[in-house]
């Protein structure tokens, strides 16, 4: 630094100049008057230059101390102040003086000191924040009152870009859109917390999934300068209280039916319409025929609810696929032949695994029946079953009306039926068998896929693996 541009380099320049003006007005006056007055003159001329020196030096000696007891230590705190300005908190003045630059540098260690507890907190909090954001599976995103992103974490991030890359994004006005800006779904929500300046909740939908979205403004004294967003995939819930209602009312319905059936056809027993022995038989063959039906549906309910609940009873042991599908072939062989339709199996010479054997009957029943029951007379049903690497897969193809396409993601849930106006008969089942059919080859470890050409066929596709499933 510049001596002459500090506070003890204009000091000293100050006082010299204060002392020269001084001696020159001196000698101004004074010096004609010594000559004139004094014979000794000279002596007292040398005296007053003597003084004059003595008075330049003592103003040099006093600058030299002022820059040792005032200018040095004031350069170590303006460093000082400077390295921590610059992110130096750890930085201290080492300044061991009684006066006031001395309490002036215990003071600034003390703030220096605080100041680093304060930012070390600070970023120990912004730390546990961060880590308790990244490790939530919930999405969280912050925007300031202009719709920009400022905070997120990667669940939120993830949500942003998918929903950017389906176009998603909020057209501005002169036409371009912006990553950070809040989506479209958003937007609605995010204007009205901004003006009505309360916290909202609500469900939105995108695309085929629903999210529940928790936003509440971000304030900065008395103004509100963004919001923070909370959303949580709520798709599966929403699909799980849609399936219980469903499901509730899908089994007051099945059993309502053979119930007031059931009663209508007592009651006409009771009241003695039957004027006949054949009239009788065939009222209680009805009652009989709608309460075997209510039983298979109450025990389907059983099986299914044990099977989804991890209950489901499985005996593992090496089978021989072919003796199996043999014996169903000769159970459906007889339907076959009244139904007018043509049963043909098709499968390797060694197809060996290790399953539960009465499991895999009652999955080859119940395809097999589902493909029957949807078969028109002259169709064709076929069963093939080859081995493969790791797997057996069996296929269930069949010739019948087919399934719409916007109905096979659900195929597989209870009660769901593709036909909304079949009519019960031999075409009307509980509606749980393939639900029933899917936890058994999941109890397997194997898995089941459908494809159907609508009034064309069904395949049902199962890979079975060959090895136990504790090993698989």
């Amino acid at each position: 630094m510049d001596f002459w541009r500090t506070l003890v380099g204009k000091l000293w320049l100050t006082i010299s100049a204060l002392v020269a003006c001084v001696l020159l007005t001196l000698g101004l006056f004074l010096l004609p008057y010594i000559d004139s007055t004094f014979t000794n003159s000279g002596s007292i001329k040398r005296l007053f230059t003597y003084v004059s020196i003595v008075g330049f030096s003592m103003t040099t000696f006093f600058a030299l101390f002022l820059l040792t007891k005032i200018t040095q230590p004031m350069q170590q705190l303006i460093q000082a102040a400077d390295g921590i300005r610059k992110g130096k908190y750890n930085t201290r003045v080492s300044l061991q003086t009684s006066d006031e630059i001395g309490q002036l540098a215990s003071a600034f260690n003390h703030m220096a000191e605080e100041l680093e507890k304060n930012i070390q907190n600070l970023q120990l909090e912004k730390e546990q924040m961060a880590s308790i954001l990244r490790s939530m599976g919930d999405a969280v995103i912050t925007f300031d009152k202009s719709g920009n992103m400022i905070l997120h974490n990667p669940p939120g991030e993830m949500i942003m870009d998918t929903w950017h890359k389906a176009g998603w994004e909020r057209q501005e006005q002169d036409g371009t859109t912006a990553d950070s800006k809040v989506p479209e779904p958003l937007y609605p929500m995010f204007q009205s917390v901004i003006s009505e300046r309360q916290d909202q909740s609500s469900n939105i939908h995108v695309k085929q999934q629903v999210w529940s979205v928790n936003m509440a403004p971000l304030y900065s004294g008395n103004d509100v300068r963004g919001t923070v967003s909370v959303l949580r995939n709520v798709t599966d819930e929403v699909k799980a209280e849609k399936m219980r209602r469903d499901f509730v009312a899908n089994v007051s319905h099945e059993i309502r039916t053979p119930l007031q059936m059931i009663q209508g056809y007592s009651e006409a027993l009771l009241d003695g319409m039957a004027t006949s022995k054949e009239e009788s038989d065939e009222l209680v063959q009805v009652i009989y025929d709608e309460s075997l039906r209510m039983g298979r549906l109450v025990q389907d309910l059983l099986d299914l609810a044990r099977m989804e609940a991890g209950h489901i009873d499985m005996n593992f042991d090496e089978i021989d696929l072919n003796e199996l599908m043999d014996r169903v072939y000769r159970k459906f062989t007889v339907r076959a032949k009244e139904r007018e339709l043509k049963l043909n199996f098709v499968r390797d010479e060694f197809l060996h695994l290790y399953a539960d054997i009465d499991r895999l009957e009652q999955i080859f029943t119940n395809l097999l029946d589902n493909a029957f029951r949807h078969t028109s007379a002259g169709g064709t049903i076929t069963v093939t079953a080859h081995m493969e690497k790791e797997h057996i897969r069996v296929v269930f193809q069949d010739t019948g009306a087919g399934i719409p396409m916007d109905d096979l993601p659900f195929i597989f849930e209870r009660f769901y039926k593709a036909d909304k106006a079949r009519v019960r008969g031999e075409a009307g089942g509980t509606g749980l068998g393939l639900a029933i059919v899917r936890n058994i080859v999941e109890a397997h470890h194997g898995s089941i896929t459908a494809d159907s050409i609508l009034g064309k066929g069904t395949e049902f596709t199962l890979l079975l693996p060959i090895q136990h499933p504790t090993e698989v």
